[in-house]
């Protein structure tokens, strides 16, 4: 065996200081002005491409933020390095107590940017007029079926009525528009994807379909088994009129489509490819 003197590998260094001031700019020239906020690893589900089903390890409490910290950050990054537009996720980010406090002190930030909050519905009902009132803007529930078997098969919990009315409270609160987030299963997802978009239209919902993607603790996940853009977009084409929007606003990285059904009812369709077509 003959030993090889490898060396000590180098110390990678930023190439400059951490910015005090923005704009957010990477080595592409890109300028970031979102800012996505984890509040919690903690969720109440356990869906199947996420979680093992007897949940993790959570983070202590002393290790994650408290409202206070969290809103010094981010006023930070408004008012210092140009964010125009915050998410709040999780976790499940309405199992964190702070979340109105937090949302109200974004809201008064100057410029005060956009407040959207990305959320499996579980509670909505009852704190989607709070929220409202705090300053949230729009909301994106996540239903990846609206069959009552295959909800509980793939979340773990029997909880699809209270995610629909998540879903009714976030309408009447007037956080439009009103955004349902699919991750469809690859065997039932094509079906699923037809009854998604059919339950949309008639509610006044924006449907958002996701390709899943290796998120799962479990490592189950497999490319060859992933459900597609182009797949799902041939099966719903066999049951709507679909037409590429040609001037998406505010909807990246999502690609458009204007939907039109058999029954008159019209809207709009978003299908992030993130793995076939990655971004």
């Amino acid at each position: 065996m003959t030993a090889t003197n490898l060396g000590i590998p180098p110390v990678h260094r930023p190439p400059a200081p951490a910015p005090a001031h923005g704009p957010l700019v990477d080595t592409f020239g890109r300028v970031a002005t979102d800012l996505r906020v984890s509040l919690t690893d903690r969720c109440n589900l356990r869906c199947t491409y996420c979680m093992p089903p007897e949940g993790l390890d959570w983070l202590p409490d002393e290790q994650l933020l408290r409202p206070e910290e969290l809103i010094r950050l981010l006023r930070i990054a408004v008012t210092r390095l140009g964010i125009t537009a915050v998410r709040f996720t999780g976790g499940e980010p309405l199992v964190f107590k702070g979340l109105e406090e937090v949302v109200a002190a974004t809201a008064a930030l100057t410029p005060r940017p956009e407040i959207a909050l990305t959320t499996n519905g579980i509670g909505l009902d009852r704190r989607a007029e709070r929220l409202k009132r705090a300053g949230l803007d729009r909301i994106n529930v996540s239903l990846d079926t609206v069959d009552r078997d295959r909800f509980a098969a793939i979340t773990r919990r029997d909880r699809l009525d209270d995610v629909l009315a998540g879903l009714r409270a976030a309408k009447n609160a007037g956080l439009d528009p009103v955004k349902v987030n699919a991750v469809l299963d690859p065997t039932t997802g094509p079906e699923d994807a037809v009854e998604l978009l059919r339950f949309c239209l008639r509610h006044g919902y924006q449907l958002r379909i996701i390709e899943q993607m290796p998120l799962d603790a479990g490592h189950t996940w497999r490319r060859s088994e992933v459900l597609t853009a182009d797949e799902v977009l041939a099966t719903l084409r066999r049951h709507f009129r679909l037409t590429p929007d040609p001037a998406p606003r505010g909807s990246a990285p999502a690609r458009l489509w204007r939907v039109e059904g058999d029954d008159g009812l019209c809207g709009t369709l978003g299908i992030i490819a993130a793995v076939s077509q990655a971004f």
